[in-house]
């Protein structure tokens, strides 16, 4: 099976862009999660130490319902650090899922509509 993605205009849909590329390593701390190093570089494959040095912070957070995956950047400038940060970071993602759980609730509940409940009437005659 092939798929093929275009945009309105013909051209492909995805479009790669070539000064945001990053060489990606991990490193696990197997008690609580991993950090991964995402290094800029150049198309050509070569450092870009014009641009930063990205870490992310990867964990499982145990619910009823199962593990659920949290992702957050940490805001460090070497590895030691991002690890030092980790925990900070990943409880901060985690208030921040909850919050968004909370006003997805809150929208929802504000949604429904329950018969009799007020609103307008249907008279049919």
């Amino acid at each position: 099976m092939s798929v093929h993605l275009e945009g309105a205009s013909g051209e492909p849909a995805i479009q790669v862009n070539l000064g945001n590329l990053y060489r990606q390593e991990t490193y696990n701390e197997p008690s609580f999660g991993s950090v991964q190093v995402l290094s800029p570089v150049t198309p050509e494959g070569a450092a870009d130490p014009a641009r930063p040095v990205l870490y992310i912070g990867s964990a499982q957070v145990m619910t009823g319902h199962g593990p659920i995956p949290v992702q957050c950047e940490i805001p460090a400038s070497s590895l030691r650090e991002a690890f030092e940060q980790f925990p900070a970071a990943i409880e901060k993602a985690i208030q921040e899922i909850v919050a968004r759980v909370h006003e997805m609730e809150r929208e929802r509940a504000s949604g429904i509509v329950v018969p009799g409940q007020g609103g307008g009437r249907i008279t049919l005659t």
